[in-house]
């Protein structure tokens, strides 16, 4: 990145411990070193193809904003009555 595109208060920021743990642990994998990393919450596996699909169909229905802190009203309910 370029740091003279941004102000000097901004370019100062250093990455959090997580991101550069997380940014090493990739670097390591990407050299073939057999790496377990805790740095973020990333799941070792791929996205189930349904909520793949569930995502894509709300992308396209315009549902891509952020919602209000507790929650989806309806998603709430709905985990409430099956639990």
């Amino acid at each position: 990145m370029n740091k003279n595109l941004i102000s000097k208060p901004i370019a100062s920021i250093s990455p959090s411990a997580t991101e550069e743990t997380s940014f090493m642990a990739n670097q390591l994998k990407r050299q073939g070193v057999g790496v377990i990393s805790f740095a973020q919450g990333e799941p070792d596996f791929d996205t189930p193809d349904n909520i793949k699909k569930a995502a894509i169909i709300a992308i396209k229905e315009g549902f891509t904003k952020y919602t209000d802190v507790p929650g989806i009203p309806e998603l709430r309910k709905a985990v409430a009555d099956k639990f």
